[in-house]
């Protein structure tokens, strides 16, 4: 569980969020994806958090470009 939250360049659907999500606690991403699509169901701000989540979590190669 010590790896980054960051948006993977691979195993994207939309914008990674759910795949980074997945990685960063060492869970499946499909089972991430799948919890994400069934909370939409119920009421409340899903949506908006995986828009923040998309506009907050940086994308991988951009996370390495800072480190180098």
């Amino acid at each position: 569980m010590s790896r980054k939250l960051v948006r993977p360049r691979d195993h994207r659907m939309i914008a990674g969020v759910c795949a980074g999500l997945a990685r960063r606690f060492g869970l499946s991403t499909g089972l991430v994806r799948l919890l994400f699509v069934l909370s939409v169901i119920l009421p409340g701000p899903q949506v908006l958090l995986y828009i923040a989540l998309w506009i907050i979590m940086p994308n991988e190669n951009a996370q390495q470009a800072y480190v180098a």
